[in-house]
């Protein structure tokens, strides 16, 4: 009997979790499994807003993908991905291509700039290890170069942060503790020193509880931290951003604006001619596609709707890694000659903001609201939690977040 090739692009939380978890149901003998990525390491996309701020070192967000999976059982190929030919079971590669018998897509998510004119080309993105080193690095240097210069320029310390969603919300959270640590470091004085978050929608945090909301915000803006609610962005400069704002256009001068509003799948899947909506292909209950029984989506390019709310569940890392979880022993059911695939149900265990190191808020369980250190407790052992499924207790005692009073 041959040996199906099954095919895993990105090591990204779905991609990393379904090979870590195929290696253990499935022997060397029951198939030939490839992971490919196009970095040597996984890293964890919910902590690339502490590398932003530079409130957390980049490598302890990352970690060798041959240190959690086994390349005896699994070919790891470092290469971009380039194409999918789902017609013909292909994978270009820059440097090759790769055939597949089954296929698991899970290349992870680009931002989504909605036509905002000069935002590709001069805000920055938290999108990646790099891009998040990046943008502390332009940070520091601005504040480096602040008291170089005779004509100090303010567009140096005002840091605008576009979106209050989640990622927008977290990541000011972090610039709310760095900032005074930025300021000491370059004696610069913290009152010339500007957060401001821009959010379009008429309240911080869509879609969580009021409560919450107002805990967040009253938290941030004791950490001064300023909200502009409601506030459209019209244009990014090199030194400003504008906004409109009850009718009225308003600029900040500024030379860092870092875009946290919006992500969309990767466009390779649109461009494999999969079903999609921006970048996420609405998937079946066992997470293949219509029309492709060899493929199977998980994470950010998965759409996977909600039947109570008539929506979209968002790509969250939870419902990646579950959804990688399942994806995992559905294969291990195809290769042991099983015809029947379990249907995915997200299991949403709650939802935990970070506000910076020390406070946090968020719902768990049934509903239960969680604040400050009790929220920022409850976030490290959900992160922890994974490192925990991934790669044992070895890999939390090395990355995770132990320090639970700080």
């Amino acid at each position: 009997m041959n040996r199906p090739n099954i095919v895993i692009l990105g090591a990204g939380y779905g991609g990393i979790m379904t090979a870590s978890k195929l290696q253990k149901k499935l022997s060397a003998d029951d198939a030939n499994i490839t992971l490919v990525n196009k970095h040597s390491y996984h890293y964890q996309t919910t902590w690339l807003h502490e590398n932003a701020a530079g409130t957390l070192h980049h490598d302890r967000t990352r970690m060798e993908v041959n240190s959690v999976i086994d390349t005896n059982k699994i070919n790891f190929v470092q290469e971009a991905v380039t194409g999918i030919d789902p017609e013909n079971k292909k994978v270009s590669l820059e440097n090759g291509e790769l055939s597949y018998d089954y296929l698991v897509i899970g290349l992870g998510f680009e931002a989504a700039t909605f036509g905002i004119q000069g935002l590709l080309e001069n805000a920055f993105t938290i999108n990646d290890i790099n891009s998040a080193r990046l943008i502390r690095q332009h940070i520091e240097y601005n504040f480096a170069k602040y008291n170089n210069e005779k004509d100090k320029k303010q567009e140096r310390l005002n840091l605008v942060v576009g979106g209050a969603g989640f990622t927008g919300i977290e990541f000011v959270g972090e610039l709310a503790n760095r900032v005074p640590e930025l300021c000491k470091e370059y004696d610069v004085p913290r009152e010339n020193v500007r957060i401001i978050n821009v959010e379009a929608a008429p309240t911080a945090l869509p879609g969580f509880d009021p409560e919450l909301v107002e805990y967040a915000m009253n938290s941030l803006e004791a950490r001064g931290v300023e909200f502009k609610i409601g506030a459209m962005i019209k244009e990014v400069t090199a030194d400003k951003l504008v906004y409109e704002q009850d009718e009225e256009i308003e600029e900040v001068p500024t030379n860092t604006v870092v875009w946290a509003a919006g992500v969309r799948g990767n466009k390779l899947v649109e461009d494999a001619g999969f079903e999609s909506n921006r970048g996420r292909t609405p998937v079946r209950e066992d997470l293949r596609p219509n029309g492709y029984d060899d493929v199977f989506i998980v994470g950010d390019c998965a759409l996977v709707m909600n039947e109570e709310t008539e929506r979209p569940y968002p790509p969250t890392a939870q419902i990646a890694i579950q959804e990688a979880e399942h994806t995992a022993e559905n294969m291990k059911r195809i290769v042991q000659g099983n015809d029947h695939l379990e249907p995915f149900t997200p299991n949403i265990q709650g939802t935990v903001a970070s506000l910076g190191n020390n406070d946090a808020m968020g719902v768990i369980f049934d509903d239960k609201k969680i604040y400050g250190w009790s929220a920022t407790a409850m976030k490290k052992i959900i992160d922890n939690r994974y490192l925990l499924k991934l790669g044992g207790v070895g890999l939390v005692l090395k990355k995770g977040k132990l320090n639970f009073f700080k």
